[in-house]
């Protein structure tokens, strides 16, 4: 049975004996009807790069991988629907709710950014008590908050 000891920032971190644990979420798979598609939806209107883009022969896939501008962590992998079942969750991977966060630096200068480049905000922006947040959808209408948490930005231009 793992062992937890005290983190930096108070959370328990696992330990196996001597060995404390280290882990990170690497890829979050979001399910695609065509790669080229989504490639264009996060690159061109998210401002997304690609970080690997390598056609798998055996499997007769492509691993696709991509992430916000000047991101080190958690990456997307646009992973092509293959099976009828599949195809079914592509838009709707979480029923409904918003999927995925989006935290930004500068939440009005991306909001302006991204309405110009024509993505579909479903609920306006708000002011909360962790930041400020809208609402978008991606091209398949799988839902994202976009966020900077922290003071709440200058509502005036709301």
């Amino acid at each position: 049975m793992a062992a937890y000891l005290p983190a930096g920032n108070g959370a328990p971190t696992p330990s196996y004996g001597e060995t404390t644990v280290k882990q990170q979420i690497a890829h979050v798979a979001l399910v695609v009807a065509d790669y080229d598609d989504a490639l264009a939806f996060y690159t061109e209107k998210l401002r997304f790069t690609v970080v690997e883009d390598t056609y798998q022969p055996a499997q007769d896939k492509r691993w696709v991988v991509i992430a916000p501008p000047a991101s080190r962590g958690t990456t997307l992998l646009l992973a092509r629907a293959s099976t009828p079942e599949q195809e079914r969750c592509i838009g709707n991977q979480t029923g409904g709710r918003v999927f995925l966060f989006l935290q930004t630096d500068d939440f009005w200068r991306d909001y302006h950014a991204m309405t110009a480049a024509g993505v579909t905000f479903v609920r306006q922006p708000t002011e909360q008590s962790y930041g400020t947040v809208a609402v978008f959808e991606d091209l398949y209408g799988n839902r994202w908050d976009l966020v900077q948490y922290g003071t709440p930005t200058d509502g005036s231009a709301i």
